[in-house]
């Protein structure tokens, strides 16, 4: 039954993994036709505030892909992972995204606390994952 499982979820690792490969592919090529697309369209080289926005975050997108193929590979083929870690870089990368592309006029002074605490919250959790050597323990598979 566990041989069964292991057969499993190593079937649903590699199709995540192609998944992922091709997504991070697509927008990869997405974000290099909108920066093509910008740059020859009138007036010629000069990009306009919205669209710097956009690229900026279909730039940060793409690395966001780009870690979770990483957290995917480091997850599933490593044993001696530190998952919350993993998950917290993602977390922040994500969260980083969100700030960069942000238009702070149209939040609320309440939108904008809340955003600075997830900030803090996923920062400080990530120092402590990362400083405290028991977390690893604590966190690692039983398969070794």
């Amino acid at each position: 039954m566990i041989e069964a499982i292991k057969k499993f979820e190593r079937v649903i690792f590699i199709s995540l993994l192609v998944m992922m490969s091709l997504v991070v592919l697509l927008a990869t090529i997405e974000l290099g036709w909108i920066i093509i697309k910008d740059v020859i369209t009138p007036p010629i080289f000069l990009l306009e505030i919205n669209e710097l926005f956009d690229i900026f975050g279909l730039f940060m997108l793409v690395l966001i892909g780009v870690e979770l193929l990483e957290t995917i590979v480091k997850t599933y083929s490593s044993k001696n992972v530190n998952h919350a870690k993993i998950v917290m870089a993602v977390a922040i990368i994500a969260i980083a995204r969100k700030v960069i592309i942000l238009d702070v006029e149209k939040y609320s002074g309440q939108a904008l606390v809340g955003i600075a605490s997830i900030i803090l919250a996923l920062s400080l959790g990530y120092f402590l994952v990362q400083r405290n050597p028991g977390t690893k323990k604590l966190l690692e598979t039983d398969e070794e």
